[in-house]
């Protein structure tokens, strides 16, 4: 315990809610609220794909074979961590402050109104800059080239002053991220951030209203537990200890969680049907709390109407230059996707790889298997070959590829496993479930082998390539 409170984490290391981001709302509005906070929640939307195809055993060993079907939640208090684990008292904490009030940009609500009359307010003064442009006459649109020649280096320091008042408004709001120390821009208020997820929170309670189960139900009290015990363990981080963690699980088949930035926690039994064993859901909702720890919906938030307020600029131009109003869409619409591939995609996958991390520690304080972490997204990417779905390259998708994020994890393991040990943790009995995962690949991928008929040279596609038992 002595060696947990002295051990420090703190540091620079840099790595979009995981999951995927929720359905959009029903009304305008809602669409809006939810693109202000739209963020890398996980387990989400890109795994509802992957729903009943990695359903397991949920307090199995994790060496429990992969194909084995056994009926889930038929639980009581087995369900619950072990009261032995002790709370272990690392901190994890980096240098960390908060915006002054003068800092902090207007009420978050108040871009949801603005951010689409910016965009018609560039478009308009683009085209209409275009038609007073064709409406010269030839020979003073000579003089306005000339005169454009002459001022070139006032035109050009305009220019770079209003570049520089760009960089020095992004410099002057950057903060660190908790815990890990990453240098991060902040523009919106914590406290009005917070206000904007309660109004979130009312919408989804409102869509989730009928599926709520209740508190008496086994699957319920098992997230609650493992919450609980989570939240209990890292007790000793302050943006742990601030949040009051409240538990929903809904009935819902999609394989998906996310935590509001207020602690509201969302479960969907979809997911509670993908996990193999109590290890597993411990790292996901683990990962969950630290995306509202790590305060990564203002982050992402704050990124997404920076880069938009610049993109005005590019918009206005355009608009301007654009002989045809098609050309224009054409051009306004490549601008928008380059954005979301150069910059949006990749900060959200940066996000979901700092959350992995300190979800395992997270997980690793609380006693974990860690182990585990890397074998729920490899039993992932198996369902989705089961399934036949295509491979998309990593740079389309919010969330990194669960090939990547496995290996990712493989690495952190090591680190997570010391954190595990010096929290004076029981030791880890029965064999490695990445080696049992392997070694049932194996046996499944000699069986398909042993089941193919000698003439057929080629694969019925509406079967699977591989004859799984259960997945």
């Amino acid at each position: 315990r002595n060696r947990c409170q002295r051990l420090g984490l703190s540091g620079n290391a840099r790595n979009c809610f995981s999951a995927g981001n929720p359905d959009s709302y029903r009304n305008s509005f809602g669409k809006g609220l939810r693109c202000l906070l739209d963020v890398p929640h996980t387990s989400g939307q890109e795994l509802n794909r992957n729903a009943h195809h990695s359903s397991g055993r949920f307090f199995s060993q994790s060496s429990q074979p992969l194909g084995e079907k056994i009926p889930s939640f038929l639980i009581s208090s087995v369900g619950q961590p072990p009261r032995r684990f002790p709370a272990c008292n690392i901190q994890i904490n980096g240098s960390f402050h908060t915006s002054t009030s003068l800092q902090a940009a207007p009420v978050p609500l108040f871009w949801i109104i603005v951010k689409p009359a910016q965009k018609l307010f560039a478009i308009i003064l683009g085209r209409s800059i275009r038609n007073w442009w064709k409406a010269l006459p030839p020979n003073k649109r000579e003089l306005f080239k000339e005169s454009a020649r002459k001022n070139k280096w006032k035109i050009l320091l305009g220019v770079s002053s209003l570049g520089v008042v760009f960089v020095m408004f992004y410099f002057t709001h950057l903060e660190e991220t908790p815990i890990t120390g990453r240098a991060r821009l902040l523009v919106f208020g914590k406290e009005h951030f917070r206000e904007l997820s309660q109004m979130e929170y009312d919408m989804w309670m409102e869509q989730f209203k009928n599926q709520m189960l209740p508190e008496t139900d086994a699957r319920y009290q098992v997230v609650e537990r493992v919450v609980g015990h989570l939240s209990e363990s890292n007790k000793d981080i302050p943006q742990v200890s601030a949040l009051k963690w409240v538990i929903h699980v809904v009935d819902e088949p999609g394989v998906n969680a996310f935590v509001l930035p207020n602690g509201q926690v969302f479960v969907f039994t979809g997911l509670l049907e993908a996990v193999s064993d109590i290890h597993q859901l411990s790292f996901i909702l683990g990962h969950e709390i630290a995306h509202a720890v790590l305060e990564h919906a203002a982050e992402k938030a704050s990124l997404v109407h920076f880069l938009d307020f610049l993109s005005l600029i590019f918009l206005t131009m355009i608009w301007a230059i654009c002989p045809r109003d098609s050309l224009a869409v054409v051009g306004q619409w490549i601008q928008s996707k380059l954005q979301e591939f150069m910059f949006d995609r990749p900060y959200s996958r940066t996000l979901e790889a700092e959350a992995d991390k300190v979800g395992l520690q997270f997980a690793a304080k609380a006693c974990v298997d860690v182990r585990a972490s890397s074998v729920f997204w490899q039993q992932m990417e198996l369902a989705e070959a089961i399934q036949g779905q295509p491979k998309l390259p990593e740079w389309l998708s919010t969330h990194p590829s669960h090939e990547n994020r496995a290996e990712h994890l493989e690495r952190l393991i090591p680190e997570a496993l010391k954190i595990r040990e010096s929290c004076n943790c029981p030791s880890l009995s029965g064999p490695d479930p990445r080696l049992i995962f392997r070694l049932n690949m194996q046996h499944l991928l000699e069986s398909s082998k042993g089941q193919k008929p000698p003439n057929s040279t080629k694969q019925d596609p509406s079967k699977p390539k591989l004859d799984f038992p259960h997945a």
